[in-house]
């Protein structure tokens, strides 16, 4: 038996003896995101940094298979030498992300509105249930099939359905054409028009980011070809221009600098204001216009991701904001443990939904601990 067999032998028959004991398993990878969701329960920790490494990847394929214990740095080192990459840009949130933490969290980077999320490039997944079975759900190739598409469950389950052991992915070349303008003199209102106007033409916009003051500037991400993006610069100028603002390029190393800290949420706009705020996401129709709030936003997703330190107080008011807006709101991180957790409710069905995955998943809740929130 190999290293790696044995440690999935050894992870079923955990699963199981905690079945048994009406024990739970707190899943966890490099810990990067501990921060989000209250964990309510009691439980045995299991990580999976031990069963790491690439299985393959074949770049003219645009495929690659992973263990889920893979440094996600890893991963994109790998891509970066065949000019790929993770189209949806996971934010690590620490030296020692992986690849697993990464789909069961199923956050997506800056891209996030034109390039898709975390679940749309899952092509499989291996996981262990809570009755202690491998299972092996899709493949290395999209199929347009008949059923449930089981492996993109994972993302976003935070490891209440099952521990991820393997996931198949695909990935997508780096654009040969890119740029990235960053437009001031504008107000929020006016950033968010011409994001919307901008997103009914055939531009390549790949990724934006309203910083409020003292910044007060629009960022703007082209990717594509490289005619296409050297158009788009003189299409997106000449608005900003229109409007009252003003424009420039960033060279290519502070716009990489940039997107990487507003991937990971290094910017300033994300230090605590004070050790009683908490930090909200309002997952938004990015049609929204400017919200009737006094605190000030960082906007991403071409409107479609908005971010505010408030504290827990606020929630109602924040919750009702987001609720008519066609959205929902919810505390990201806080330095309070009450405050984890707050914010919008899924609707009902949703919740019934779920709750029947995770007893078809895990019928003795091994890995129900209480992570989501209902």
């Amino acid at each position: 038996m190999s290293e790696s067999q044995a440690i999935l032998e050894r992870w079923c028959e955990q699963v199981r003896q905690c079945a048994r004991q009406a024990q739970k398993l707190g899943l966890r990878g490099g810990a990067s995101k501990d921060f989000w969701g209250p964990v309510t329960q009691p439980v045995t920790p299991l990580s999976t940094r031990s069963y790491s490494g690439i299985i393959s990847h074949e770049p003219s394929e645009l495929v690659l298979t992973a263990r889920a214990g893979t440094p996600l740095r890893d991963i994109e080192a790998q891509l970066a030498q065949h000019g790929q990459h993770l189209a949806f840009e996971p934010p690590h949130f620490g030296p020692q992300a992986t690849l697993g933490g990464a789909i069961a969290a199923g956050l997506s980077g800056p891209a996030r509105a034109s390039a898709g999320a975390v679940r749309d490039y899952i092509l499989g997944v291996q996981c262990i249930n809570g009755r202690g079975e491998l299972l092996q759900f899709g493949g290395q190739v999209m199929k347009n099939v008949a059923g449930y598409d089981v492996s993109r469950l994972m993302a976003g389950s935070w490891g209440t359905l099952g521990l991820i052991t393997e996931v198949s992915l695909k990935v997508l070349p780096i654009a040969p054409g890119q740029a990235s303008l960053c437009a001031r003199g504008l107000e929020p209102t006016q950033a968010l028009d011409l994001l919307k106007r901008w997103g009914t033409q055939p531009l390549p916009l790949h990724a934006s980011c309203w910083l409020p003051e003292p910044h007060s500037q629009l960022v703007v991400r082209l990717s594509g070809a490289r005619a296409a993006v050297d158009a788009a610069q003189d299409i997106l100028s000449r608005d900003i221009k229109g409007v009252g603002g003003h424009s420039q390029t960033l060279d290519p190393d502070t716009a990489a600098a940039f997107w990487e800290a507003c991937r990971e949420q290094t910017l300033d706009f994300f230090d605590p204001p004070d050790d009683r705020s908490c930090l909200w996401r309002l997952s938004l129709p990015p049609s929204t216009a400017a919200l009737d709030l006094p605190e000030a936003m960082l906007i991403e997703w071409h409107g479609g991701q908005r971010w505010l330190w408030a504290g827990p107080e606020l929630a109602p008011r924040l919750i009702e904001v987001a609720s008519k807006a066609g959205g929902y709101a919810h505390v990201f991180r806080s330095q309070c443990e009450t405050a984890r957790g707050l914010g919008s409710q899924p609707a009902a069905t949703v919740i019934r939904i779920s709750r029947d995955l995770q007893q078809q998943f895990d019928p003795h809740g091994v890995f129900d601990t209480g992570r989501l929130g209902f």
